[in-house]
C-alpha cells in the first residue's frame, strides 16, 4: 500500500486521484461559498486548520499545478461581479475596494491537501484518499459480458457514505468546533463513525460475494497471494497507515518470536505476530504461548497484536485473553485492510 507522504512528492500520482472530491467532507465538512462551488483562502485555511499566509505561501509556490484544477485570481469587473453574486457570506470588511481574491474548487482544495504537510485534516485527507484507491485497485475486474448497468453493492455503499460521512460527520464537525470541553471525546466520536461507515461498506461487500465459506473479494485474494516476508510488510504498512512510528519489520534470524514492532501515537509500544497460514488452518495454543513469552517477558510491549491469515482454536484465544493479546483474525484483517482503523491502536 502506498505510504500517504507519496502524494506529496508525485504530481502523477496527485493527478490521478483529483475526482475523489467526496473525500474532503469525509474527513471534514467544508463550507462553500453561495455558489456551492468555490470557497476562499480564509476558508481553505480553516478547513486544514492553519494560517491564512500558509496557504497564500502554498498557492504561490504551486501556483500552476493550481490553477489547473480550479484555484482562479478574481480582478475587475469579473471579482465585482462574484462579490455581488456572493454578498450572503462576508468577505471580510476592507475601507477601501478589493484589488483581488483568489477562490478555489473543490478540486483545487483536494489538490492543497496533497500538498499541504503541517495539517493533521490535510493528512486524514490523504490517508483516506489512499485507502479508497487501494481498494479500487484490489477489487476484482468485472466482466463486461456480465456487468450490470448499475451496481446494488455501490448504491448501498454510496447510501452509507451519504447518511454517515454527509450527515453524521459534518453534525460531529460542528459540535468539535463549538466544544472546547469535550473536543477530544467528540473527535474519537468522529472517528468511530467513520469506521463503522468503512466496516458497514467493507461488510457489505464480503456478504454480497460469499460462497461457501471463502469470501471471493479482491482483498483476500491478495492477501491468500503474499509471501510471508509480502505478509509482514503488508502489517508494518497498516500500522503506519494507523499512525503508527518506528515501525520496523525484524529479520526472520534475529525476530525472537516478534514479527514487526512499532510506537503508537500517543508513545505506546507494539509488538506483532504474523502468520501467514492457509485459511482453512487455525492458529495454535503452541503459537500463542510462543509469542505471549516473547511479548510479555521477553520483550514486553505495551500492545500485542496476533494477525493472521486465518482463525484462532479455542485454546490459542483463552490464552490470548489471559496474556493481554489483542488477536486479528482473518476477518478482522480484511476489515483492516480496507480501511477500518483496529481499536487497540487509538
Amino acid at each position: 500500500m502506498i505510504d500517504e507522504s507519496a502524494l506529496l512528492e508525485s504530481k502523477t500520482l496527485r493527478s490521478s486521484v483529483l475526482d475523489r472530491t467526496d473525500v474532503l467532507d469525509r474527513v471534514k465538512a467544508l463550507s462553500l461559498l453561495p455558489d456551492g462551488m468555490h470557497v476562499t483562502t480564509a476558508m481553505v485555511a480553516a478547513y486544514f486548520g492553519v494560517t491564512v499566509e500558509v496557504i497564500r505561501q502554498l498557492a504561490k509556490r504551486h501556483r500552476e499545478e493550481l490553477e489547473a484544477n480550479g484555484m482562479v485570481v478574481l480582478r475587475g469587473a469579473d471579482l465585482r461581479r462574484f462579490e455581488s453574486d456572493n454578498m450572503s457570506l462576508s468577505l471580510g470588511s476592507y475601507p477601501q475596494a478589493r484589488r483581488s481574491l483568489t477562490i478555489y474548487s473543490r478540486r483545487a482544495v483536494l489538490n492543497i491537501a496533497m500538498l499541504l504537510r503541517d495539517s493533521y485534516v490535510a493528512r486524514q485527507v490523504r490517508t483516506y484518499l489512499l485507502d479508497m484507491e487501494y481498494l479500487a485497485r484490489t477489487q476484482p475486474v468485472e466482466n463486461p459480458a456480465t456487468a450490470r448497468p448499475a451496481s446494488l453493492d455501490d448504491r448501498i455503499d454510496q447510501r452509507i457514505a451519504h447518511v454517515l460521512g454527509k450527515t453524521v460527520v459534518p453534525m460531529f464537525n460542528a459540535l468539535i468546533e463549538s466544544s472546547g470541553e469535550h473536543r477530544r471525546e467528540l473527535i474519537a466520536l468522529r472517528e468511530d463513525i467513520q469506521n463503522v461507515e468503512r466496516r458497514l461498506c467493507w461488510h457489505h461487500r464480503r456478504i454480497s460475494t460469499l460462497e461457501g465459506e471463502e469470501p471471493r473479494n479482491g482483498i483476500s485474494a491478495s492477501i491468500r497471494k503474499m509471501t510471508w516476508q509480502a505478509f509482514e510488510r503488508h502489517t508494518a504498512d497498516l500500522l503506519r497507515r494507523d499512525g503508527c512510528t518506528e515501525v520496523v519489520v525484524r529479520r526472520a534470524q534475529s525476530d525472537r518470536g516478534i514479527d514487526v514492532t512499532a510506537r503508537t501515537a500517543d508513545g505506546r509500544t507494539v509488538a506483532v505476530q504474523c502468520k501467514r497460514y492457509d485459511h482453512r488452518q487455525y492458529v495454535s495454543s503452541a503459537d500463542m504461548q510462543k509469542f505471549a513469552g516473547a511479548a510479555r517477558t521477553v520483550e514486553p510491549a505495551d500492545i500485542a497484536l496476533y494477525v493472521a491469515t486465518c482463525n484462532f482454536t479455542h485454546e490459542a484465544q483463552a490464552i490470548a485473553r489471559l496474556s493481554g493479546i489483542v488477536l486479528v483474525d482473518r476477518h478482522e484483517l480484511e476489515a483492516w485492510t480496507a480501511g477500518v482503523r483496529l481499536t487497540a491502536l487509538r
